[in-house]
């Protein structure tokens, strides 16, 4: 199973090029151009992360993190052109897990995604509804039924 990248920017260039970087390093991606269009995504799709753009029409990224942070917990990377530290500051408490600046190297990006995702969904356990299942990668452990899947 690929992991979904939901990619939200206003600019279509930086859409393209995280796309090319994501799916050459094996994820699927969605894309969507500004934060109203994200929140309708996340309803339909089952995203595994989201990387979100600050500055956007309609929408700007921190009410998009605001409003994602009320029913998900999925990773979100935010991305934005802001590069003070109170603007990071913000994107973190906000409820993002890791910021990056414009502009930005695609592989470092690249790199960050897959190590939120591998925190998010393979090592931690977290996101598995059932607490006597156990998730690591493809390996699933019942602690009830004493088995292990692979």
């Amino acid at each position: 199973m690929n992991n979904t990248v939901l990619v939200v920017d206003d600019e279509k260039e930086i859409r393209d090029l995280i796309e090319i970087y994501l799916l050459n390093s094996g994820y699927n991606v969605i894309k969507a151009e500004d934060g109203k269009e994200a929140l309708d995504i996340l309803k339909k799709e089952n995203i595994h992360l989201m990387v979100l753009d600050i500055m956007m029409p309609k929408m700007d990224g921190i009410e998009v993190c605001r409003k994602v942070r009320e029913s998900l917990n999925i990773p979100i990377l935010m991305l934005s052109a802001k590069s003070e530290d109170m603007d990071k500051i913000q994107g973190i408490m906000t409820g993002a897990d890791d910021y990056l600046t414009k502009p930005f190297n695609p592989l470092e990006l690249t790199v960050r995604v897959k190590s939120l995702i591998r925190r998010a969904y393979y090592f931690s356990g977290a996101n598995n509804e059932d607490k006597d299942v156990i998730k690591v990668g493809v390996v699933i452990i019942d602690k009830e039924k004493h088995s292990v899947t692979v």
